[in-house]
């Protein structure tokens, strides 16, 4: 079979080549072509664009950068229709991947949404739309098919898949000697993977080196980005940069401050105490908060449907409150507290597999055809 898949941000890359793995291992003449990132190209098939050239955060950015979005949105239908896959699966990207669906749909191509938009934060009425362009619906976390279910579309929960790549991952005895690290404890600090996020977040972040100066402090750097890139927010401060090794880097620290999203998850299921962070433009976040309709931004959060990890969003996400929040972490009763609530998290996720799953059902229908 030929398989087109779209991811657009770091997340989707990840996913997208675990994915690919498990296609790969269930039809032997699966071939690939993809908008997503380096994890992707790893698994093979031809790269049509990068991620790093399409991942813009908030109602501002996106305005401001149409004209590039609605390039590569050209740029997606006309390699599509030249290349006419069996199956076109895509992965989360809601603002870019909805529309790509409804041209495929009307073009006849199968349509496989993997990671289903979360329609359930806001503008809900976005699920009729999603029920026309759309044969097949994965989600990935427990209570959105309650949600479907409430609009009247039966979909397929297939587990997470960052639990894939949990189960895959193991510890690099190396890691402290590879990056010149000490004993010392180590805070790892994940600003994200788009220059937006990195940019208001980073400087934030490292204003901890001051507070907590017996604590080693790490980067976990976008491989879309240069050391020389993150040099210019860093400056003297005695902070390391690791690139592709963020397991690695959570396994070995002491606690984390992370940007929200997909991190967020995958801190906790690696069971790392942290704080989550989020800062976008003034208009942005005033817009957001008009229009968002769910209690929490970090998944954790959404998916236990209670506060578990601190979330500093805007003009709380400041070098004072990062360190309030932060420092009973590193020891104490917040830390173990913050710790058991991740043990019934991980109950409630359930087992890996959501790749291979994904993948039998995919098939499965394609087969149906």
């Amino acid at each position: 079979m030929r398989y087109y898949l779209v991811a657009g941000e770091a997340s989707g890359d990840l996913h997208g080549a675990n994915l690919m793995r498990a296609l790969k291992a269930q039809d032997a003449d699966a071939e690939f072509r993809y908008f997503g990132g380096d994890k992707m190209k790893a698994e093979g098939g031809e790269l049509v664009k990068h991620y790093s050239d399409m991942a813009y955060m908030g109602f501002v950015e996106v305005m401001l950068n149409l004209r590039t979005i609605l390039k590569n949105m050209k740029t997606c239908k006309n390699d599509i229709l030249e290349h006419r896959p069996d199956a076109l699966i895509l992965i989360d990207f809601p603002g870019f991947n909805l529309k790509i669906a409804e041209f495929a749909e009307a073009e006849g191509i199968r349509v496989f949404y993997y990671i289903s938009p979360k329609v359930w934060a806001w503008n809900q009425k976005r699920v009729l739309k999603i029920k026309k362009v759309v044969d097949r619906l994965f989600c990935i976390l427990p209570f959105e098919v309650a949600f479907y279910k409430s609009w009247g579309m039966d979909v397929d929960y297939v587990g997470n898949p960052l639990l894939d790549e949990i189960a895959r991952f193991t510890p690099d005895t190396t890691f402290r000697a590879q990056h010149q690290l000490t004993e010392q404890r180590i805070i790892a600090l994940l600003p994200g993977s788009r220059v937006q996020e990195i940019e208001r977040l980073l400087p934030v972040m490292l204003s901890l080196t001051e507070q907590l100066p017996g604590y080693q402090f790490v980067v976990a750097a976008a491989p879309a980005f240069t050391a020389d890139y993150y040099q210019q927010f860093i400056g003297s401060k005695k902070v390391k940069l690791v690139f592709n090794q963020t397991y690695d880097l959570l396994h070995h620290a002491q606690a984390a401050v992370v940007a929200s999203g997909t991190a967020n998850l995958e801190t906790a299921l690696l069971k790392i105490p942290q704080v989550v962070v989020y800062k976008g433009s003034p208009i942005s976040i005033a817009i957001a908060r008009m229009v968002i309709k769910i209690r929490f931004i970090s998944l954790v959060n959404l998916i236990m449907d209670r506060k578990v990890v601190e979330e500093l969003i805007q003009e709380d996400c400041n070098p004072t409150k990062v360190f309030q929040h932060l420092e009973p972490l590193l020891d104490g009763p917040e830390r173990v507290q913050q710790l058991a609530d991740y043990e019934a998290l991980a109950k409630l996720m359930g087992e890996p597999g959501a790749s291979g799953r994904t993948a039998s059902l995919i098939l499965e229908n394609l087969g149906d055809v």
